[in-house]
């Protein structure tokens, strides 16, 4: 089914619709519920201001995005990558860092409970 020019609210209830395109669409205020989008890939697409709630994102991939101001609450990201992200300003509360990595990063400035990072690392430095 091609649908072109359409300007009216679409309502899919059990539908399969696997295998669609969506090609400079405006989705503004859509509603996906118990939706499944494996394998579904988003490209040049504006999220802001989006909220998901009870998903499963796992082995998602984001590449070249936007995301100040994101929120992470109660999510599980263990297992995950960070490579060439800037986190400045970003705060970490209340997370299990348990085999946590960080190696090339630009710790200045970064405190570890009110504690600069460089002057823990300086002090191991010293002791070692």
């Amino acid at each position: 089914m091609d649908i072109t020019d359409l300007q009216e609210p679409i309502t899919a209830t059990k539908a399969d619709l696997s295998q669609s395109q969506f090609n400079t669409v405006m989705l503004k205020q859509a509603r996906f519920h118990d939706a499944g989008m494996q394998h579904a890939a988003f490209q040049d697409i504006n999220l802001s201001d989006a909220r998901f709630a009870q998903f499963n994102l796992s082995r998602a991939a984001f590449t070249d995005g936007t995301m100040p101001g994101v929120r992470f609450d109660n999510v599980n990201l263990a297992g995950a990558g960070f490579s060439e992200v800037s986190l400045v300003g970003a705060s970490i509360e209340n997370a299990n860092l348990t085999g946590l990595n960080i190696c090339g990063c630009n710790l200045s400035r970064m405190r570890i409970d009110g504690v600069p990072v460089e002057d823990l690392l300086a002090a191991y430095r010293k002791a070692a």
